[in-house]
């Protein structure tokens, strides 16, 4: 092995160096594009349980506010739910990916989002040197909900059915005043999905819808759905690197897109349609994917926008 002497160091680290300049060179009219626009990211899958990639979540989202982005992270916590309810000998069941909710599941719910997940993904923009703070859907009226309904196919009576899954809620109003509020206070808003309807009851919100809803109402620059596939892929498992909303909805009848993901393009056209300018769909697994997708001509995962005039 040759060892390197002090003259190869100082190389290297000038190669690093001129690396690093040359990377923020080419970020820079990504940089002016995005400054001042507002960024809903929703937060949850394998980025939020691998450490590694927790943290470089947290840097990224400084780096966001750092540069004059305003971003807003919704949050999930499935995994953190069920050790919990496990821990305290709480059945739950799932009907169609959504957690049927009871009065003792959403007390539950509602500790672990609202309290310790919350307070967790605030923690780590904080440690990157932003300023996070922690909210929930019921904060400042942000997220009034009620009860979600949903029909399936019955194919023993032939008809359709509605479920019960209790205090399982969808947004119908998004106030988004204390999140304009603590934005140009130069903080980072970090929401629980929990919302609550007039007359005080408390919902378990899916966070894609939560995130979906927010950016809609925020009109967001883009919303950002962090999942645990490269984002949507065609019949021969390619990346689709965009969709229009009616290449979306073609794809959905034809089978290309099917199973957990219909829930997800459904959500990011609901958001747009809202008034976010676009959605993306993206793989969380990869380090750095928000700081790709923003600042990099290729992108990261779809883009899933309205249809061309």
């Amino acid at each position: 092995m040759t060892k390197q002497g002090p003259l190869d160091s100082v190389k290297e680290a000038a190669k690093e160096a001129h690396e690093q300049a040359r990377v923020l060179a080419r970020a820079l009219p990504y940089l002016r594009r995005y400054t001042g626009d507002t960024i809903v990211v929703k937060y949850g899958g394998h980025a939020m349980v691998d450490s590694g990639l927790s943290s470089d979540f947290g840097h990224d989202i400084a780096l966001l506010k750092q540069v004059g982005i305003n971003p807003i992270i919704v949050h999930g916590g499935g995994p953190q739910i069920n050790n919990m309810l496990k821990r305290m000998d709480v059945e739950t069941t799932f009907v169609d990916g959504l957690r049927v909710t009871n009065e003792a599941i959403i007390d539950v719910i509602e500790m672990v989002l609202a309290g310790t997940v919350n307070k967790q993904v605030a923690t780590l923009i904080n440690q990157a040197g932003a300023l996070a703070v922690g909210i929930s859907g019921k904060d400042g009226g942000l997220i009034e909900a009620h009860k979600l309904v949903k029909h399936v196919w019955d194919e023993k009576l032939k008809r359709e059915r509605t479920l019960d899954l209790g205090l399982v809620g969808e947004p119908v109003k998004i106030d988004p005043r204390v999140l304009y509020a603590l934005s140009g206070s130069g903080l980072i808003p970090v929401v629980a999905p929990i919302g609550m309807d007039k007359q005080g009851q408390t919902y378990n919100i899916n966070a894609d819808i939560a995130a979906g809803a927010i950016a809609g109402a925020v009109r967001a620059s883009r919303l950002f759905m962090l999942t645990d596939v490269p984002g949507v892929l065609d019949k021969d498992g390619c990346l689709i690197p965009e969709l229009t909303e009616d290449e979306a909805k073609e794809a959905i009848a034809s089978g290309v897109i099917t199973g957990g993901m219909i829930p997800k393009i459904e959500t990011c056209l609901e958001a747009v349609k809202a008034g976010a300018q676009a959605a993306v769909i993206m793989d969380g697994r990869v380090s750095h994917a928000c700081l790709l997708e923003l600042f990099t001509e290729g992108g990261s995962g779809t883009l899933i926008r309205a249809n061309r005039s």
